[in-house]
């Protein structure tokens, strides 16, 4: 059994989008054991119309490893905005 070149890019995207992606797991986790989001509300927005404009793209050029990774970061970029709205508002 032999990988292609093809595969070998896709197995290396799949770790790299890991990589990348747990940053925003320990973050997000972070804020679920504090009951709050730690981070300025515009980085969640921003972080939002980013990903939603990634995912966009990684599904017009037909890249798995992409869309995975972008829809899975989004996920938790919109549950912090979710935590944002829960919150009291500060005095």
């Amino acid at each position: 059994m032999t990988l292609d070149n093809q595969a070998l890019w896709v197995g290396a995207g799949l770790i790299a989008q890991l990589l990348f992606g747990v940053r925003f797991l320990v973050q997000w986790l972070y804020s679920e054991a504090r009951g709050q989001s730690l981070i300025p509300p515009a980085f969640w927005y921003l972080s939002v119309a980013g990903g939603v404009i990634l995912v966009s793209y990684a599904i017009h050029q037909r890249e798995v490893v992409f869309i995975i990774g972008e829809s899975v970061t989004l996920a938790i970029f919109l549950r912090n905005l979710i935590m944002l709205r829960k919150q009291p508002e500060a005095d």
